[in-house]
């Protein structure tokens, strides 16, 4: 690893990372509540704190190899969680300690939408619009942006590419430069988030929460700009444009590239993947409709299925928005819209959780070693589609598997340590490992009520969840240290 290297982008990222403050500072002028300070402070703090890290090694053009590639993520999303929590520290409103600031801007950032500050609907435009933001930011990663713009600095930026994005598209690019690819998914990001902005106004929104909520929809992050979250609008349409958006988010990314770059959809219908995601949610939606017409929790039958249709789809992709008080459903549904958030959406996608490719591997190299129990000599592939997956990618999803139920596990215990009851210690772990947010008994509206340790725990767990844990795990394996 060559440190001056790591230390050059990290500067160069850092005070790119500045800029996003100005945005609300712009949105503090327009309706002119609360404070300019936090984020004017924040940005200086930010981009001279870059400089400085900058410029000493301004002049090193030393290539940059995979392993530093890694160090850079980890090293500048733990970092930009810090530097993104200045404003939220520095505000009067809301009044946060050290710990719940820096809690509320690693949640933002990885998308989990988990959050500790009540009284939503009080707070100043700005922060409400920087809260959305972070999450946006987070959502196909600040690190893909910067590959789009280091090049124009002369800094390779394939290996952060593959360090940074989950899933099989680290090892396809879809444009023949990394920094094409990494433009190509900012393109396809931001017109999808302009497009759902535009539905959410034209669904009633006003304009501010349809900027706001589109972010946090596309990023699959579900903060809300208001303590109810969608349940606010009382608005079915709203709900089913959110579903929708939240659907087609969960879907890989090169795939609507890939679709709205040659105009051809076959791609859809093709991918394996997909097709199992939608069938999850399809079985998962009937599921929580079937349960909420036998147990009658449910005004009319257009209630309970759309209210099934938005909750299935917020918890299975991971965003974490609500429109009802779930945890008061019949016992069997909260746990089920909890599970389906350990499957998440598609690898490539904003969603969090284990991701549906892994599962589907998971679940067809299981169904092979029933079949070899009867047929121990005969060979028999797993596919995807009509394609054999390789031993090796099949190991990945095995290693990946056993990590992160080892990982759930001694988090589970250290969150159970600092006090939490087993229901929601379990929740909480799920919620943030998941990057989904939400979670059951005392943590299934906000995470106000948790211990600082354990908030420093689930700290962790996003960011495992966020880095699909690997990235993270191997900065502390003796072999990647070794030259």
């Amino acid at each position: 690893m060559n440190p001056k290297v790591v230390q050059r982008v990290s500067g160069l990222l850092l005070m790119l990372f500045s800029s996003t403050m100005l945005p609300p500072l712009a949105v503090w002028a327009i309706y002119q509540k609360g404070e300019a300070e936090p984020f004017l402070y924040g940005f200086l703090i930010t981009l001279v704190s870059g400089f400085c890290t900058w410029f000493p090694v301004r002049k090193d053009r030393s290539d940059l190899r995979l392993r530093d590639g890694f160090v850079i993520v980890v090293a500048f999303w733990t970092v930009l969680g810090a530097f993104g929590s200045l404003p939220l520290l520095i505000s009067t409103q809301p009044s946060l300690s050290v710990t719940d600031a820096l809690f509320e801007s690693f949640s933002g950032l990885t998308t989990t939408g988990a959050t500790v500050i009540t009284g939503l609907d009080a707070l100043p435009q700005s922060i409400l619009y920087y809260r959305q933001q972070l999450q946006w930011l987070g959502g196909l990663g600040i690190i893909v942006l910067a590959v789009a713009i280091l090049p124009m600095l002369g800094i390779g930026g394939m290996q952060l590419y593959r360090a940074e994005t989950p899933g099989p598209i680290k090892d396809s690019k879809l444009a023949p430069r990394i920094s094409e690819t990494a433009k190509s998914l900012w393109y396809v990001y931001s017109g999808l988030t302009a497009t759902c902005a535009l539905a959410y106004w034209l669904g009633g929104m006003s304009a501010f929460d349809a900027i706001c909520h589109a972010f946090s929809t596309i990023a699959i992050g579900g903060f809300s700009t208001h303590d109810a979250s969608m349940g606010y609008f009382d608005s079915s349409l709203i709900e089913l444009i959110a579903a929708f958006f939240m659907v087609v988010a969960g879907i890989n990314f090169a795939l609507h590239f890939l679709a709205l770059s040659g105009r051809q959809f076959k791609h859809y219908w093709r991918d394996t993947e997909l097709k199992s995601y939608l069938a999850l949610l399809t079985l998962g939606i009937f599921a929580c409709f079937f349960g909420l017409i036998i147990n009658g929790h449910f005004e009319t039958p257009n209630d309970a299925l759309v209210d099934s249709i938005f909750q299935v789809v917020s918890f299975a992709t991971t965003t974490g928005f609500t429109t009802v008080d779930h945890s008061n459903w019949p016992t069997a549904l909260p746990v089920l819209l909890l599970m389906a958030s350990f499957i998440g959406g598609c690898a490539g996608s904003t969603a969090g959780g284990i991701k549906v490719v892994r599962v589907v591997l998971l679940i067809r190299q299981g169904a092979r070693e029933l079949k070899r129990l009867v047929h121990p000599n005969a060979i028999i592939p797993v596919k995807m589609g009509h394609r054999v997956v390789d031993a090796r990618a099949i190991d990945a999803v095995w290693g990946f598997f056993a990590a992160y139920v080892g990982i759930f596990a001694l988090l589970l215990v250290l969150v159970l340590a600092s006090g939490l009851n087993p229901l929601s210690a379990f929740a909480a772990v799920a919620a943030c490992l998941n990057n989904l947010g939400p979670g059951l008994g005392s943590v299934a509206s906000n995470m106000a009520a948790v211990s600082d340790p354990a908030k420093w725990s689930l700290i962790l767990a996003m960011l495992l969840g966020r880095l699909e844990i690997f990235t993270l795990l191997v900065l502390f394996t003796p072999a990647f240290w070794r030259k």
